[in-house]
């Protein structure tokens, strides 16, 4: 009952926000309209994974060397068939994620390499990796392709809960590590930490935030761990005694957290990261428009948003026939757009005014009673330039956030994850 009067809420809200002519679905298709792009961002992902983390629901595969040529050469095509389309576009910035990017380290020389002789990239390359795969060649390597900034994926200190986690490695070898990004020269290092693990204390959590804070990284995100139910976590959370974390622990060590950083010197660059000094803030989903390459990358463009296909070798294969590997397409509206705009303010916990004035025009008064709302009830604080998330209104924003995006990446990545060609699905 619970779950119908949810989605009879989501339907009311949409339809009273967006309007009635945006069709929330993504449809099979074979043909894209990708009109003429000058100027994007790009993304790269590497799905395969020497330690496959029970946790993590992304689309990965076990790294398999077999298969690493053939990869290679279908995101080359990838690079190509988007050349031939855009010219040489530029390039704001590029994110490579996954899986762990570096498993393939030296076919992400020749990855870039094309990107730069064909496209015109102006922006900072960033990278997240595995702390277990990184040694001094692979730094090395990266710094080599202009990597600027970089981001490990941590997530404890803690032995107990690293191997809860299925970590492939021991917080022993944690600090050299990070030491070898740290002193390497990137331009921002980040290191992502979960909490409120199963049985995890508060005094557990202050170690890990001290061990953080000591490390010289730039940047901390932290993050709940997301029980998603396609992920192996949801399939075998009996097994693995993982679950999604109580509502009341993930509170309080969210606002412990939140007070901590701040009162270390550090600013609030989103509702989860923290960011010391001058360095660039580091952060792998707040774009505006992107195009993604690689087995289960999304691209969103103006106008649309697609998804590749997520079974790697049905990606290869449309590679190699010099097809886009891009299986399912929702069209976007320009109201749509413009509250996907304002969806990833919330994540940055700021509004600018001028650019909610601009973009809403005349919607922008049903959207503003909303927002004076958030004053209102304690939750923001409003300047003449922005509107300000206070702790409270981070937190709870993000979490009903939560329960619209985890609901809509569920429906749509469980039937990509079942076949490399769904139909419709309906979000």
């Amino acid at each position: 009952m619970t779950g119908m009067f949810m989605e009879l809420m989501t339907k009311a809200m949409r339809r009273y926000l967006v309007g009635k002519n945006q069709d929330f679905s993504f449809k099979a298709s074979q043909n894209f309209d990708l009109g003429s792009i000058r100027k994007t961002d790009l993304y790269i992902h590497i799905p395969f994974c020497k330690n496959v983390c029970p946790y993590c629901p992304y689309n990965k595969i076990k790294y398999d060397q077999n298969m690493v040529g053939a990869y290679l050469e279908a995101l080359l095509s990838e690079v190509e068939q988007y050349y031939h389309r855009f010219g040489r576009a530029e390039i704001t910035s590029i994110y490579i994620g996954g899986g762990t990017p570096t498993n393939l380290i030296n076919e992400l020389g020749a990855v870039l390499n094309t990107i730069r002789e064909r496209f015109n990239v102006s922006g900072d390359i960033c990278v997240e990796t595995n702390p277990g795969d990184l040694n001094r060649a692979v730094v090395s390597r990266l710094v080599e392709y202009g990597v600027g900034l970089i981001s490990l994926g941590v997530q404890s200190f803690d032995d107990r809960y690293l191997q809860l986690l299925g970590r492939g490695y021991k917080s022993a070898n944690l600090d050299r590590a990070i030491d070898m990004a740290v002193t390497a020269g990137f331009k921002s290092v980040n290191l992502d930490l979960m909490f409120a693990l199963p049985g995890q204390t508060l005094d557990d959590l202050s170690a890990d935030l001290e061990k953080a804070r000591h490390s010289g990284a730039d940047q901390i995100t932290t993050y709940p761990l997301f029980s998603f139910p396609y992920s192996t976590v949801g399939r075998y959370r009996k097994l693995k005694k993982v679950k999604m974390p109580n509502l009341v622990v993930r509170r309080k060590m969210y606002r412990s957290i939140h007070d901590y950083f701040l009162r270390q010197g550090f600013r609030r660059v989103s509702v989860w990261g923290f960011l010391r000094g001058e360095a660039p803030r580091y952060s792998s989903v707040t774009r505006d428009h992107y195009i993604g390459l690689g087995a289960g990358a999304g691209s969103y463009i103006p106008g649309s948003f697609y998804l590749n296909t997520f079974s790697v070798e049905e990606y290869i294969k449309k590679c190699r026939a010099g097809k886009l590997p891009a299986v399912l397409q929702m069209d976007i509206t320009e109201s749509l757009a413009r509250y996907y705009w304002l969806y990833w303010r919330f994540y940055d916990t700021y509004i600018p005014k001028e650019q909610l004035e601009e973009l809403f025009g005349s919607d922008h008064r049903k959207l503003k009673r909303m927002l004076s709302l958030l004053s209102a009830v304690g939750m923001a604080e409003e300047s003449e330039t922005r509107i300000t998330l206070n702790e409270r209104g981070a937190f709870w924003l993000h979490l009903m956030q939560n329960y619209f995006s985890l609901n809509y990446i569920n429906k749509v990545w469980s039937a990509a994850g079942e076949s490399p060609y769904p139909g419709r699905i309906s979000i």
